[in-house]
């Protein structure tokens, strides 16, 4: 391991996913943050939007102030499409790798991403060059690539406890149903504007049923471990907390597989995966254990309706639904040890 650190820019780092990845990596002892860069505000400290950040950094710049040619690492945590035209201006600089928390390059059909996004692919002819990295998936595979896509917050924490069940086929894959609920940070800082009609921070509210787009990435990943389409109802929620996220995910076992079965092959999926805790068999669990960390407790349950299981999912969506995971996805790539500068 190289004792040279990594120089990084964040583009959008005034965000609430922006500010998280300043906040770790500020602490990370293999980075070198050169630029932060933003719309607004420019000239700015970081600390004037997040206190919590306690390291001298530059101050707030335009991304036209980058020196390309000296940044590792761009963290992209942009609106949709964004990105995509960002990587096509900046391909031509062979050593520069680009991190992308939007969804502009998780998803390889570009009428797919057409369909669920409603805008034309702005990067078509660099999709090759990347790759839907769910660390605990790709692990090695993401070295090939230079542009490395993170999942979305709900797929995250869906797919760490589903995809080692239907590799197996130890679940059915036409009945399964997700009741997902996620902090508000979840909708971003628009927040006000996408919920004007509704005081979403004293409610409940269910939202995206019919089409959330967060589907077409799920459906993309199981058709890659199934070749049989897997069917499920996905409603998410957001709840009156800020951050955090608890997937409640009803699955039923193939005939003679046993709860203990599926406990145990979850167990052995991800002995060696370091940031995923599956919890005694029955528990109850909550977000209490994951927020402001990139842990991923998981649960699986016994319920009156003997037909069915019960599986938790609790990751904080900020961490390891997004900056946590853009780190962690950054240790792998450099050959660092996956918990560096992350909890």
């Amino acid at each position: 391991m190289s004792s040279k650190k990594i120089n990084i820019a964040i583009a959008g780092s005034t965000g609430y996913v922006g500010l998280d990845l300043v906040k770790i990596l500020s602490n990370h002892p293999k980075v070198n943050i050169k630029y932060l860069c933003a719309q607004k505000n420019l000239g700015k400290k970081i600390q004037f939007f997040d206190q919590r950040i306690k390291k001298k950094l530059p101050k707030i710049t335009h991304l036209k102030n980058v020196k390309w040619d000296q940044i590792d690492i761009l963290f992209t945590a942009l609106p949709t499409s964004s990105s995509q035209i960002l990587a096509k201006k900046l391909f031509k600089y062979k050593n520069l790798k680009i991190i992308d928390l939007s969804a502009d390059f998780r998803l390889s059909d570009t009428k797919t991403y057409k369909k669920f996004y409603s805008l034309k692919h702005k990067a078509p002819t660099l999709i090759k060059n990347s790759i839907y990295s769910l660390s605990e998936f790709v692990k090695q595979k993401i070295k090939k690539y230079r542009i490395i896509s993170c999942p979305g917050c709900y797929p995250t924490s869906i797919q760490l406890p589903l995809i080692p069940l239907l590799k197996k086929n130890l679940i059915s894959k036409k009945d399964i149903i997700i009741d997902s609920k996620s902090g508000y940070s979840g909708a971003g800082k628009n927040l006000k504007k996408k919920f004007s009609h509704k005081n979403i921070f004293s409610s409940i509210h269910a939202y995206g049923i019919f089409k959330h787009r967060h589907t077409s990435e799920i459906d993309q990943e199981f058709s890659k471990i199934s070749s049989t389409k897997v069917k499920y109802t996905f409603i998410p929620n957001l709840i009156p907390t800020f951050r955090g996220m608890l997937s409640s995910i009803y699955v039923k076992p193939k005939k003679n597989i046993s709860i203990n079965k599926i406990y145990n092959e979850l167990n052995r999926y991800h002995k060696k995966n370091y940031f995923i805790k599956i919890v005694k068999m029955n528990k109850d669990i909550g977000t209490e254990n994951v927020l402001n960390n990139n842990f991923c407790e998981i649960s699986v349950c016994k319920l009156n309706d003997k037909n069915r299981i019960l599986i938790l999912s609790a990751i904080d969506n900020l961490v390891k639904g997004a900056a946590g995971q853009a780190i962690q996805n950054m240790n792998i790539l450099f050959g660092y040890k996956e918990n560096l500068g992350l909890k």
